[in-house]
């Protein structure tokens, strides 16, 4: 048989605020369905459910004595702080706290304990110095009358403690957006969750009298481009210095490995070759051929993580190649594809000179004598290259060249994401800034910046070595062997 609950009387609708009568189930006045009132809660939420401890003035809360047994008649176990090894909240053992006020079940504040092992009465002195409260305010007038809560322990707020908190393990990676929190092996912020940059978004080298700077640019998803940058030793002891950079071509499959593998290969073919004796101009050139032969055997590895791509995964890895050694009073500069090399005298007023041959449309449409340089680069099938690194390349054709600078300059290896903003040698000896012979490590990443600031619409690699010769009087700026 079911049961109905009897509303509580209400001394005014809830609607209107009209006084119903007695037994109303609805207000005469404006309709309001009384019913469905809810009755006042039984409990009283907002009630103290503790007294602090230093309370002075009024009775203490008396708990009722806890059973002597538990439901299975079996003695109710007892345990003190005391018989617990481990420490509070504030880090002390638990065993000081005989030292503090503990209440008995069934003793009121301020009383004796019960005999038996455990701790003794506390004091009022004692118990005023408690350091932990459970009210929401301090003593009025007190010095903690500021509304906020007493903590037993240190508050991690504080800087010292989330200093040490944030801190990543030794040898982690610190994130680059909120500087505190430690770098995941999936490459986000465990702290603020930000995507961290890939270590080839932005590389930067500085070895000797050579330097390299590479970047992601502002448009691609990631950087495919990639360099190198040695120094060794000719048989007779001279130095030798070797700057490689590479510019995977986009529209094939694994573009960022085809220009690695071909920027190590070429480096660790001329730092091979030119300590034997081998002549720097030959050297290049199998530096050149090792770094094609690294590209193709990319197309014979499975690329497993292109599968989801369909259309890229049937290109071959591709790459250009510029490269450049110092050896001697000689500089020899090799290329397949359109990334260039630049040569740059201290002496400003002298000329510049381009010292590379794009392999491109643009540069065949000029050859052929079928437009002039301004017309074919500014056509729309102008970096379509025609010569690159790779399995699906129609031949292998190697440039090389030897020059004999006869005054000191700079000479600039860069890809096309630095020369589209400095296309002609005036225009790169322009953005070179002037102390790039001294410092060519900034030299470099002003000129990354350059290339930024212009848009950043490709990979942007550079490479700079300082060629210091003697003065020898009037000529060109570089002379081909």
């Amino acid at each position: 048989m079911s049961q109905s609950h009897q509303q509580p009387a209400l001394s005014q609708c809830p609607g209107c605020a009209e006084p119903p009568a007695a037994g109303d189930l609805f207000c005469g006045v404006c309709g309001y369905d009384l019913s469905a009132v809810p009755g006042r809660p039984g409990d009283r939420p907002t009630m103290a459910i503790t007294v602090p401890p230093a309370a002075s003035g009024s009775e203490a809360v008396r708990w009722p004595a806890a059973a002597e047994t538990d439901s299975s008649d079996v003695p109710a176990p007892v345990h003190r702080p005391s018989d617990l090894p481990g420490t509070d909240s504030g880090g002390r053992p638990l065993a000081e706290q005989e030292k503090e006020q503990v209440q008995e079940p069934g003793v009121a504040a301020g009383q004796g304990a019960p005999a038996g092992p455990g701790p003794g009465p506390v004091s009022g002195a004692e118990s005023s110095a408690v350091p932990v409260r459970h009210d929401d305010r301090a003593v009025p007038g007190g010095a903690e009358h500021s509304g906020d809560f007493a903590l037993a322990a240190p508050d991690p707020r504080t800087a010292e403690h989330a200093a040490a908190a944030a801190a990543p393990a030794a040898g982690g990676k610190v994130c680059v957006a909120c500087r505190s929190g430690r770098v995941d092996s999936d490459g986000y912020c465990e702290n603020c969750g930000h995507a961290q940059p890939r270590e080839r978004d932005h590389m930067e080298q500085e070895l000797g009298s050579v330097a390299a700077v590479s970047d992601r640019g502002l448009r691609h998803h990631r950087n495919e481009d990639s360099f190198a940058v040695s120094s060794t030793a000719l048989p007779d002891g001279s130095p030798a210095v070797v700057a490689i950079v590479c510019d995977g071509v986009s529209s094939a499959s694994r573009p960022d490995e085809a220009s690695a593998a071909a920027a190590n290969a070429a480096n660790e073919s001329l730092l091979e070759s030119l300590p034997r004796g081998t002549h720097p101009q030959q050297a290049m050139h199998e530096a050149i051929v090792a770094a094609s032969e690294a590209v193709n055997a990319l197309a014979q590895e499975p690329a497993g993580a292109m599968e989801h791509d369909a259309h890229r995964h049937q290109n071959a890895p591709a790459c250009t190649l510029v490269g450049a050694v110092m050896a001697g009073e000689l500089l020899i500069v090799g290329w397949v594809g359109d990334s260039r090399v630049y040569w740059v005298p201290e002496d400003r007023s002298r000329p510049t000179a381009r010292l590379t041959e794009d392999d491109s449309w643009a540069a065949q449409m000029v050859a052929a004598g079928l437009m002039n340089e301004a017309e074919a680069y500014a056509d729309e099938r102008a970096h379509a290259i025609t010569g690159w690194l790779g399995a699906d390349a129609y031949e292998l054709e190697p440039h090389t060249a030897a020059f004999k600078p006869d005054r000191p300059g700079l000479v600039v290896v860069c890809t096309d994401g630095l020369w589209n903003y400095a296309e002609s040698a005036e225009e790169m000896a322009a953005a070179v800034p002037a102390d790039a012979q001294e410092h060519p490590l900034r030299g470099a990443q002003v000129l990354v910046g350059h290339a930024l600031d212009g848009g950043g619409h490709d990979n942007v690699t550079v490479a700079l070595l300082p060629f210091a010769v003697r003065p020898q009087g009037a000529g060109s700026a570089c002379e081909t062997v």
